[in-house]
């Protein structure tokens, strides 16, 4: 009798999801941190350099935590496309609407629709974002090794950067609600006496992480931060 091997977790579609939940996981409380670290900006240039002064201070750490989210950025992005490409080609008409999506509200709709395209276009913002507050390598926005507060007040001060930010940035809030509320069934544990207060808990982590990531650059845009 043939004794069954049990397959590599990238091999099946579930093995796949539960991979993107738990990656999706690990950059969620990343975005959610790295947001509330940037409202330091609201308390002077000293505060938040001393803020980045504190991060830089255990290199091995830091450089160990951007591999980290770098894998799992990339294992995120590569995994959703690839079910989704799957999913797509195995079937030939669209499915049928099922209950619990037809009583999902117009915003879980909407974030669930743009999931798979919000994607791609934040790898493009993330990179766009290193190149400009991290590398210093944009042409036009003038940077500052160090000099943290300058180098947002120069750039948010340009209305088409800020424009970008705070455009990527709701399109973040809707792809981190979706993620949200997605991750525990993905993960099997969903449960209906738990499901209204996981959609709440998303929606009121996505709102924080999504206001605060949009109201730095306008803020600045509209002169109410200077240098």
């Amino acid at each position: 009798m043939l004794k069954a091997e049990p397959l590599p977790l990238l091999a099946t579609g579930i093995g796949k999801k539960a991979v993107v939940a738990i990656t999706g996981l690990v950059l969620y409380g990343f975005v959610f941190v790295h947001a509330l670290g940037n409202l330091q900006v609201f308390l002077g240039r000293e505060a938040i350099k001393a803020y980045r002064e504190s991060l830089h201070s255990f290199p091995k750490a830091l450089w160990g935590a951007r591999a980290v989210l770098l894998v799992c950025l990339l294992t995120h992005v590569t995994l959703t496309i690839d079910i989704a490409a799957k999913a797509r080609a195995a079937r030939t008409t669209r499915y049928k609407v099922s209950a619990p999506i037809a009583e999902q509200g117009i915003l879980q709709r909407y974030a669930r629709k743009t999931m798979v395209l919000s994607g791609p276009i934040l790898l493009v913002y993330i990179m766009f974002h290193l190149a400009h507050l991290t590398a210093g390598v944009v042409p036009g926005l003038p940077f500052k090794a160090g000099e943290v507060y300058d180098n947002l007040v120069r750039g948010f001060q340009n209305p088409m950067v800020a424009g970008l930010y705070i455009v990527a940035n709701l399109l973040l809030g809707l792809h981190l609600y979706h993620g949200g509320v997605a991750l525990f069934q993905t993960l099997g544990l969903r449960h209906p006496q738990w499901d209204a207060h996981t959609r709440h808990a998303a929606f009121l982590v996505t709102a924080v992480v999504t206001a605060t990531n949009v109201i730095i650059p306008t803020t600045i845009a509209a002169g109410l931060i200077r240098q």
